[in-house]
């Protein structure tokens, strides 16, 4: 790393440190949407008028919604144990990252969060907790939770809350990723039934990926999941049953075996793990998603050096095509919020798929051309994912989530022909 590399790593770093301490501690604070200037505000507000909502609510728990800041309310939740790049730092070290998701739920898509940060002995504790709480919340956004655990948390409150549950990390993830992959496939003239797709790293987001790209027509024994012991395939012994559900049958046993005419190579695991030699032995045309961040399995710089015929993506803002999962998770909350959806389905999460490559294949407004201080933008190899500016994506995305959930039966709410039904 260079001089210059290492004192702009500090200056950001001191930047950040300044922006989250000053004017005061942390990024969020709770604000009253009532007025409480006059005794009667008072009464109402308290004590004796707040009576009134609780006896409702008693009698009918959907008066929640009407009475209460329920209906627009999420939680973000962490343990702590899988937080950004940095590993287990523990429940307290997350908090600001939760924060930072409570920031982009509001600034998007308008959703109040509480952030929570659970210090919990094993999954069970942490499952325990989140159903205890669960009555505050329209919502629950599980976040920076370690796997094999996540995928058992997620699942045992998916089945006993009435409320969406959605771990980002999982889902948000595969959906900005096969929104831009099938974008990516389309321009390369290949098709996702015939493609193969190599995903190293096998972790919440590796296996969220390749369950969602096999819900829209992935064929099985064309996913090539690699973990620390290589290609995982059907005559592994040692395979928890979320790594079997993407296990191939292949004799394929290494990640350069895997990348043998490969079309589609997607990188959830670490930096600069693939090398030139693995990038020539892929198919012609092919798509990289290499996502690790910050520094991505193979830098762009190197592969479009080595293979000019590819359309590439990172994790990164300052390259094209950027995979951030802010493109998915607030406004596929909001869908499922405004019609009250049990929970965020697969049938939900394709269309949020469709919606966001929807978007790209239409004229870019211009105020996203100012605020990313460009000329001219359209559909191609340097435009597969929206911008993350994007006004059409609370419009799109929203919309296509809550009429999925009507049209798959999440919910029970009657979609209206003027959705949303009221700005937040």
């Amino acid at each position: 790393m260079s001089q210059e590399t290492q004192d702009q790593d500090y200056e950001l770093q001191q930047a950040a440190l300044e922006y989250h301490a000053h004017p005061v501690p942390g990024k969020i604070s709770v604000t009253l949407s009532k007025p409480t200037e006059t005794p009667r505000d008072l009464s109402l507000a308290y004590t004796p008028g707040v009576a009134e909502p609780v006896r409702r609510i008693a009698e009918e728990p959907d008066a929640a919604y009407r009475y209460t800041a329920k209906g627009n309310l999420v939680a973000v939740i962490t343990d702590g144990t899988a937080v950004l790049g940095l590993g287990n730092v523990g429940a307290l070290a997350g908090k600001p990252v939760m924060e930072g998701k409570a920031v982009l739920f509001k600034r998007f898509a308008g959703i109040d969060v509480f952030d929570i940060e659970v210090d919990s002995d094993s999954p069970q504790d942490f499952i325990n907790t989140v159903k205890c709480i669960a009555p505050t919340f329209g919502g629950i956004n599980l976040e920076d939770i370690a796997a094999p655990a996540c995928f058992e948390i997620e699942q045992a409150l998916v089945e006993s809350l009435d409320i969406p549950v959605f771990h980002d990390d999982q889902h948000g993830t595969a959906i900005i990723t096969a929104a831009g992959l099938l974008n990516a496939l389309e321009i390369q003239g290949k098709t996702l039934q015939e493609a193969r797709i190599v995903c190293l790293g096998a972790g919440a987001a590796g296996i969220a990926i390749l369950q969602l790209l096999i819900g829209m027509g992935a064929q099985r024994n064309n996913l090539f999941a690699i973990d620390r012991k290589g290609v995982i395939h059907t005559g592994r012994s040692d395979l928890n049953p979320y790594k079997q559900s993407v296990a191939a049958e292949t004799d394929r046993r290494t990640l350069e075996d895997a990348m043998q005419d490969a079309d589609v190579f997607i990188g959830v695991s670490g930096p600069g793990l693939v090398d030139e030699c693995m990038l020539r032995l892929m198919a012609p045309r092919p798509v990289v998603f290499a996502l690790s961040n910050p520094v991505p399995e193979i830098r762009p710089e190197l592969a479009n050096k080595v293979r000019d015929d590819l359309i590439m993506a990172t994790g990164r803002s300052d390259y094209p095509n950027q995979v951030n999962n802010v493109l998915g998770f607030p406004f596929i909350f909001r869908g499922a919020l405004d019609v009250r959806a049990r929970r965020i389905n697969e049938a939900m999460q394709i269309a949020a798929v469709k919606a966001l490559r929807k978007i790209t294949h239409e004229p870019v407004p211009d105020e996203v051309l100012q605020a990313y201080e460009l000329e001219s933008l359209q559909f191609g190899k340097d435009y597969i994912i929206p911008k993350p500016l994007d006004p059409r994506l609370r419009e799109y995305v929203s919309a296509a989530v809550a009429r999925a959930a009507v049209d798959s039966g999440a919910t029970d709410y009657n979609y209206p022909a003027d959705y949303p039904p009221s700005p937040v």
